[in-house]
């Protein structure tokens, strides 16, 4: 005989978005379970470099862009989540770099007149020079410019483990899923031989949901993937650096983040337009060998000659846009009690969860009177890829 159990929302995809959408619920008295195929974070969350944007690498050349607009007012409330005041208590996760930084080159620094005109960025950016400058830069070579932006640069593994918590009993591992239906009307989701109901289903499995989406028989929203190819470097040379190299394009040029390793070493995790289309058609030599020559050209006293290196393919879920452009927002999608969202950056997991709210509240969905949840087998926490990449 199949166990039943019943919870107000259920939610497949254990990521950023779908564990903060949890807390939250579970905040506001709903009874919720998240339900985890592999490992908690352990796709694009894991695989993030933990900065909590402000707009600012969206408004590198003046314009103000939707996506800096949409974005601005998440640093502020992720820090009220850190220091335990916001609307999610996540006090005790491991706060990187309480600023990143935006490093002009001393060739480009007259390209940064644009970046400062932009109402996006006013007030919200200060040079720094000397001691202020980030440890990798306090070279008497270094000849840029360097301006600390609001933002801020978190450790995601801690930030996982600290949802997890969150999560309570709530928290499923399993593998098999497949829709529940009273008639032609989704009732929840049979999973792995358990019958779960729920007053709605929230999708939030990243690249999982096409394959969720098909095994519902739902053909919308549609899902695009926009690859990335990373760097790893790590070697007793790299000092911290949490910063936006400016380019020539309206893209950082190289946007590195630091990392510790297990081993008490640091690792720098290079995206940006290192990592974009070029970087994507490399194999992992040729990209590796781009890193190494980016990093002498910029960063030229840095001593590689300890460094181990590696990359990690990257695919960024996301719906559906014309011409694969970035959306500028957390997604949300409804059909009946099915909603189905992509948070499309880590730092829009609290837009991607207002989202979810705002249609509970519009359809009178309240907290309801469920059983306690029995033991249930519970997903492992994500490891970062460093770890295994680079040991």
């Amino acid at each position: 005989m199949s166990q039943s159990l019943s919870t107000d929302v259920l939610i497949i995809g254990g990521g950023i978005a779908g564990l903060w959408l949890n807390a939250r619920l579970r905040r506001l008295g709903y009874s919720t379970l998240l339900v985890e195929r592999g490992s908690l974070g352990g796709e694009q969350s894991i695989k993030s470099q933990g900065i909590i944007h402000g707009g600012a690498k969206y408004a590198l050349h003046g314009a103000l862009t939707g996506a800096s607009e949409a974005i601005a007012d998440m640093p502020r409330r992720w820090r009220e989540a850190l220091s335990g005041n916001g609307e999610l208590d996540l006090s005790g996760v491991r706060l990187l770099s309480e600023a990143h930084y935006l490093w002009s080159p001393g060739t480009l620094a007259g390209n940064l007149t644009s970046f400062f005109a932009s109402k996006a960025v006013r007030g919200r950016v200060d040079q720094v020079k000397g001691e202020q400058l980030p440890p990798a830069l306090q070279d008497r070579k270094f000849k840029g410019k360097v301006y600390r932006l609001a933002e801020l640069v978190l450790d995601v593994p801690s930030l996982i483990t600290r949802m997890a918590e969150l999560a309570g009993d709530g928290l499923l591992a399993a593998q098999d899923i497949q829709p529940l239906r009273d008639g032609t009307q989704l009732s929840g989701l049979r999973i792995d031989g358990r019958e779960i109901r729920a007053q709605r289903v929230v999708l939030s499995a990243g690249a999982g949901n096409a394959q969720l989406l098909a095994t519902l028989g739902i053909e919308q929203p549609k899902q695009q993937l926009r690859p990335l190819h990373m760097v790893l470097a790590k070697g007793p040379a790299l000092k911290p650096l949490y910063a936006h190299c400016l380019g020539g394009g309206p893209k950082p040029r190289v946007t590195v983040t630091t990392h510790p390793a297990a081993d008490g070493q640091w690792v720098w995790y290079l995206g940006g337009d290192l990592a974009e289309a070029d970087g994507v058609a490399r194999d992992e030599a040729s990209q590796i060998k781009t890193a190494q020559q980016e990093l002498a050209e910029l960063l030229p006293w840095v001593d590689q000659s300890t460094t181990r290196w590696a990359t990690l393919r990257v695919d960024r879920a996301e719906p559906a846009q014309s011409g694969l452009v970035r959306p500028d927002n957390a997604f949300l999608a409804e059909d009946g009690p099915l909603l189905v969202g992509w948070p499309t950056k880590l730092a829009l997991s609290p837009d991607f969860a207002d989202r979810v709210l705002a249609a509970l509240q519009r359809d009178n969905i309240q907290p309801g009177n469920h059983p306690a949840l029995p033991p249930l087998p519970r997903p492992a926490v994500a490891q970062p890829a460093w770890e295994t990449l680079l040991p």
